[in-house]
C-alpha cells in the first residue's frame, strides 16, 4: 500500500470536497480518501500494483478539477509554493484592485443617479467577466460534469441581475408594455462581484498564515555544508599504499551531502544534516526542532540534528541521514500528513455540504415562485429575493471550519516540538481523561545515576568519599554493567583521576573484584558479601536508601566494608510539574514500571502519584491499557522504548517520547521531539483549544446558513418590512469564510 497526498486545482468549496472524494472512491485500487478545503490537497492511500497516479488524475479530472502530479526531485520548499499559490494571490491582488476601483464608480454612479444605465453597463461588464471569470469558469465546469458548487451560486445569482439590468437597458418598451417599473442592478452585480473576490483574496491570505509552521520549518534547513574532501583523485592512489589521502574542506550544497561525509560546523552555523559527533565539543541549540530553550552540550559520539545552530566550539560529524530521512524532513513530512488529515468532527459537515448548494437553489427558485406568483409582488422584488439567497448561501465557511484550525493547531504544536500523527488523535486527546506514564525514560532519565557516596566512619581505613569513588570507579571502568558505568560517569564529572586496575574478575549478578594501587578492592550486592563472609554495617542505612528506590552497591577494600555507593534512575527535572499540571487538567495520572512494589511507590511518592501499577512486565502493559478502557475511561499511554510500542498502539492517544526508540514513535499518535514531560500537558492544552476553535467555527457556521438564507428569502418581509440588499449578502457571505479563517488564526496565540 502506498500513501501520498497530491495538491488539487479549481476546489472552490465544500461541495467540491464531496465530489473528489465520490470520484476518487470509485476507483478500484484506492483504500481511502481525505481531500483537505483548506490546503486544496488530496491524501489517497492505494495500491500501487491495481492502480496507477496517472489513473488518480483521470479521475480527479473526471469531475472537473486536476490533481497535480509533483516530480520525485520537487523540494519542500517548491510543494508548499504550490499549496500557497502565489500567483493566484497576486492575480486576485490585481483584479481586486481595478474592479474594486470599477465597482466603486457603478455604486456611486447608481446611487447618484449620475451614470446612466448604458454606463453602467459598460461598467460593470469586465468586472463580472474579468474580474469575476473565475466563479463562470468553475460553474461551467460543474455544469459539464452536472454537479453544482458555489461557483454556480454567485455566477447564477450575479448573472440574474447583470442579464435583467442589461434588458432594463436595452428594451425598455417591453418592461414599459407589461406596465412594470424596472430598475437596473449593475452595481448589486459589481459590488456582489468585488466583495466576494475581497474575501477570497483575505482567505487566501489568512490560509498562508495558517500553515506558517511549515514555513517556518522550511526555512530552517541548511542550505550548503562544509565536507571533507580528497584533495586529489583518489583513483591516483595506489592500491598498496600506506600513506593517509590529503582531505581538503569543500563547501558544497546541502542536497549533496552523502551518508558517511566527515562535515565541519563552526560557531554561529547551522548543522546541515543529521549525524554523529566524531571530533570537537560544542552547544547546540535545538530549539527550532525540539522547542526547548536551553543549549546542549554535545561531545564525541552524541548525535546532532540537521538545522540545529552551532553555539560556540568546532567540531566535525559523520553524516548519518541526509536528504528525506533527516529529522527535520520528516518533521515536515508528518505536520504535513497532519494538516491534510480529516477531523471526525468535519464529516457532519461534510454531509451536509454535500447536499447544500443544490439545496440552496431549490430555496431561492421556492422563494423566487412564492412571492412573484403567490404573493403577487413584483418581477424586481423576486429578483433580489432569487439573488440574495443564491448570494448569501456559504458552504465554504463550513468547509473550512475544521482543516483550518487542524492546520493552525498542529503547526503550533511542531513549533514546540509537539509532532500531531493526524487531526483524528488531536480531536480524540481533549477527551483524555485517564494517563498511564512508563516510568523509565519517560519520568525518569532512563540511565542511572549516582546519588549518594557514603563513607563508614568506624572503618580502619576511614576513606573519604573522594577516594571511595576514585576507588569503585577504577575497578568498575572494566565492567560493562550499567551500574558500574554509572559510577565512572560520577568519577568522571567530578575530575577524579582514575587508576589502573590488575586482575580484574567479574562475578555475574553480584559485582566485580580487582586490585587497585595494590590494595584489594570487592564491589557488589549484599549477596556477593555474605558469600565472601564480609560483615555487613549500616543495614539500617541500606534499608533507608533501598526504600528510596536505590540500589545501593558495597564496596569493600582489604576484606572491610568501607563505603556505599546509592545508585538510581533519577527523574527528569520537570516530572514533579508536569505530573502536577496533568492534574490540575483533571486527569487520572498512573505510573506503570517493572519495579517492585516498594521501589516503585517511592519513586511515585516523589514524583507525586498515588495510582502504581508496579511488577508489570513489558508484555503485560498492554493488558493494564485495556482494563482502564474497559472501565470507560479514554486513556493516554506515555512511553519512550520499543516494549513501550504495543501499549502505545492500544491507548486511545498513544504519546511516544522523541528521545527513545523509532518504534516507540511509530507506534504513538503524538511525538514529543525534546522529551520534556511538559509537552505531554502543553499537547492536551493544543487538543483542547483546537477543538474549541473548531466548535465555534463550526457553530457558528451553522448558525450563520440556518439564520440568514431565511432572512434572504423574506421571511421577516411581511411581519417588518425587512428585506435583505444583495449586496449585504454578499458581503456577509464573503466574511463568512474569513471569520473562520481568522478565528482558527487565533491558536497561534495560545501559551502552550
Amino acid at each position: 500500500m502506498k500513501k501520498k497526498t497530491f495538491p488539487v486545482r479549481g476546489m472552490r468549496c465544500a461541495s467540491c470536497v464531496f465530489s473528489i472524494e465520490n470520484a476518487l472512491k470509485k476507483v478500484r485500487g484506492v483504500i481511502a480518501v481525505e481531500v483537505n478545503l483548506a490546503s486544496e490537497k488530496a491524501t489517497i492511500e492505494y495500491d500501487p500494483e491495481r492502480v496507477g497516479v496517472d489513473n488518480l488524475r483521470e479521475a480527479v479530472g473526471s469531475v472537473g478539477y486536476e490533481l497535480i502530479i509533483e516530480p520525485q526531485e520537487m523540494t519542500h520548499e517548491e510543494r508548499h509554493a504550490t499549496l500557497l499559490k502565489e500567483k493566484e494571490i497576486w492575480e486576485l491582488k490585481v483584479k481586486v484592485t481595478i474592479s474594486g476601483v470599477l465597482a466603486a464608480v457603478v455604486l456611486v454612479g447608481a446611487l447618484t443617479r449620475l451614470l446612466a444605465p448604458g454606463i453602467q453597463f459598460i461598467l460593470t461588464t469586465p468586472i463580472l467577466f474579468w474580474g469575476g471569470r473565475q466563479f463562470f469558469a468553475g460553474a461551467w465546469q460543474a455544469l459539464k460534469h452536472r454537479r453544482a458548487n458555489m461557483d454556480t451560486l454567485i455566477a447564477v445569482g450575479t448573472s440574474a441581475a447583470y442579464f435583467y439590468s442589461t434588458a432594463v437597458t436595452f428594451s425598455p418598451q417591453f418592461f414599459a408594455k407589461e406596465g412594470i417599473v424596472a430598475d437596473v442592478y449593475f452595481d448589486t452585480a459589481a459590488v456582489i462581484i468585488i466583495l466576494i473576490l475581497l474575501g477570497r483574496f483575505l482567505e487566501a491570505r489568512a490560509k498562508g498564515q495558517a500553515s506558517e509552521a511549515i514555513k517556518k520549518l522550511m526555512g530552517l534547513s541548511a542550505k550548503t555544508a562544509r565536507v571533507l574532501r580528497p584533495a586529489h583523485n583518489t583513483s591516483e592512489v595506489l592500491e598498496d599504499s600506506t600513506s593517509e589521502v590529503e582531505m581538503r574542506e569543500v563547501d558544497i550544497p546541502v542536497e549533496e551531502v552523502k551518508v558517511g561525509d566527515i562535515v565541519i560546523v563552526r560557531p554561529g552555523e547551522k548543522i546541515p544534516v543529521d549525524g554523529i559527533v566524531k571530533e570537537g565539543r560544542s552547544s547546540i541549540d535545538e530549539s527550532m526542532v525540539t522547542g526547548e530553550s536551553m543549549p546542549v552540550t554535545k561531545e564525541v559520539g552524541d548525535e546532532v540534528i540537521g538545522a540545529t545552530i552551532n553555539k560556540t566550539g568546532t567540531f566535525k560529524f559523520e553524516a548519518t541521514k541526509v536528504g528525506k530521512e533527516t529529522v527535520l524532513a520528516q518533521i515536515i513530512k508528518m505536520v504535513e500528513e497532519a494538516q491534510g488529515s480529516k477531523a471526525p468532527i468535519q464529516r457532519l459537515a461534510d454531509l451536509i455540504s454535500a447536499h447544500f448548494v443544490p439545496t440552496v437553489i431549490l430555496i431561492a427558485l421556492l422563494a423566487t415562485g412564492y412571492w412573484l406568483l403567490l404573493a403577487s409582488q413584483t418581477t424586481t422584488f423576486a429578483l433580489v429575493i432569487f439573488v440574495t439567497v443564491l448570494i448569501i448561501a456559504c458552504p465554504c465557511a463550513l468547509g473550512l471550519a475544521t482543516p483550518t484550525a487542524i492546520m493552525v493547531g498542529t503547526g503550533r504544536g511542531a513549533e514546540h516540538g509537539i509532532l500531531i500523527k493526524d487531526a483524528e488523535q488531536l480531536e480524540i486527546a481533549h477527551k483524555t481523561d485517564s494517563i498511564i506514564l512508563d516510568k523509565t525514560g519517560t519520568l525518569t532519565k532512563g540511565e542511572p545515576a549516582v546519588t549518594d557516596v557514603i563513607e563508614i566512619s568506624n572503618s580502619k581505613y576511614q576513606i573519604s568519599k573522594s577516594e571511595l569513588l576514585r576507588l569503585t570507579a577504577s575497578v568498575e571502568r572494566g565492567s560493562e554493567h550499567p551500574l558500574g558505568e554509572a559510577i565512572v560517569r560520577k568519577a568522571e564529572e567530578e575530575k577524579i583521576k582514575l587508576s589502573e586496575a590488575k586482575n580484574f574478575e567479574a562475578v555475574p549478578g553480584h559485582g566485580v573484584r580487582a586490585e587497585v594501587d595494590q590494595r584489594q578492592v570487592l564491589v557488589g550486592t549484599r549477596r556477593l558479601m555474605e558469600r565472601e563472609g564480609i560483615g555487613i554495617v549500616e543495614e539500617q542505612r541500606i534499608r533507608e536508601l533501598e526504600k528510596e528506590g536505590k540500589t545501593v552497591v558495597l564496596v569493600v577494600v582489604g576484606g572491610e566494608l568501607v563505603g556505599l555507593i546509592a545508585i538510581a534512575d533519577t527523574l527528569k527535572e520537570n516530572s514533579k510539574k508536569a505530573v502536577e499540571d496533568l492534574k490540575n487538567l483533571g486527569l487520572e495520572v498512573w505510573m506503570i514500571t517493572g519495579d517492585n512494589q516498594r521501589t516503585a511507590e517511592a519513586i511515585a511518592e516523589e514524583v507525586g502519584i498515588e495510582r502504581v501499577m508496579a511488577q508489570v512486565l513489558p508484555d503485560k502493559k498492554v493488558e493494564e491499557v485495556k482494563k482502564l478502557q474497559a472501565e470507560g475511561k479514554t486513556v493516554a499511554m506515555v512511553g519512550d522504548g520499543i516494549n513501550d510500542a504495543p501499549a502505545l498502539a492500544q491507548a486511545d492517544v498513544g504519546i511516544a517520547i522523541g528521545t527513545g526508540t523509532d518504534v516507540a514513535m511509530e507506534a504513538g499518535d503524538i511525538t514529543l521531539i525534546s522529551g520534556n514531560l511538559e509537552g505531554i500537558v502543553a499537547a492536551i492544552k493544543l487538543s483542547k483549544s483546537t477543538m474549541r476553535v473548531i466548535k465555534q467555527n463550526l457553530f457558528w457556521a451553522f448558525f450563520y446558513n440556518s439564520a440568514l438564507i431565511p432572512v434572504a428569502a423574506g421571511v421577516l418581509y411581511p411581519f417588518f418590512g425587512i428585506l435583505l440588499n444583495p449586496i449585504f449578502a454578499s458581503a456577509a457571505m464573503a466574511f463568512s469564510s474569513l471569520s473562520v479563517v481568522l478565528n482558527s488564526l487565533r491558536l497561534r496565540q495560545i501559551s502552550l
